[in-house]
């Protein structure tokens, strides 16, 4: 455990941000301000969120579309700088760490997959439509700095992924990804307790 050491002014700062949270995320644990967060009704905050600074939250509803969902679990620490943004649908399980400067979407501007369903490069890139696909987090994954997390992505329970990672393909469970994009590298095996190389 890191030893907790706070100056007069960490704890004043403290003090402000449990009464932020209690007036403003009754379910939440501590909510560092500045703190962005849009389309709140779509937003279901899981019970003792914590968050840094500077965290951008959106859930935005596409008209004609469903409403969208992003969904916290119990326990979820977001630390300072974290930009997660719902069109569709993300959810994070229990227990979730993430590190600083992270980006978890669900959406881009336009499709790019090669096939029929690709936006056209003659369209400026405000005026693309929506290419949505959900994302979900596992219960216990630690997601490093710097982190990107692409839509249509599951990451499995127990997961690690390594600082700077590009997640654009699903990650199995127990496993450690790194890279851009990221691959698995390890898994945890069970009955020996260790992680193995894969």
């Amino acid at each position: 455990m890191i030893e907790k050491s706070y100056s007069i002014s960490n704890i004043i700062s403290l003090i402000w941000y449990l009464i932020y949270t209690k007036i403003r995320y009754r379910n939440a644990r501590l909510i560092r301000t500045p703190f962005y967060s849009r389309g709140n009704k779509y937003i279901h905050f899981g019970k003792n969120l914590t968050t840094g600074v500077g965290c951008r939250i959106e859930c935005m509803h596409i008209v004609g579309k469903k409403s969208p969902i992003l969904e916290f679990g119990r326990n979820v620490q977001l630390n300072d700088y974290v930009h997660i943004c719902a069109l569709d649908r993300i959810e994070i399980g229990d227990d979730v760490l993430v590190a600083s400067h992270v980006y978890i979407s669900d959406n881009s501007h336009g499709s790019y997959k090669g096939d029929n369903s690709d936006t056209s490069p003659n369209i400026p890139p405000i005026q693309r439509e929506y290419y949505t696909a959900s994302v979900k987090i596992g219960n216990r994954v630690w997601i490093g700095e710097g982190v990107m997390i692409l839509p249509g992505v599951t990451i499995g329970e127990g997961a690690i992924i390594g600082a700077h990672s590009i997640v654009n393909k699903d990650i199995p469970n127990n496993t450690i990804a790194v890279g851009s994009p990221a691959k698995p590298i390890k898994h945890f095996n069970f009955p020996t307790g260790h992680w193995e190389k894969l």
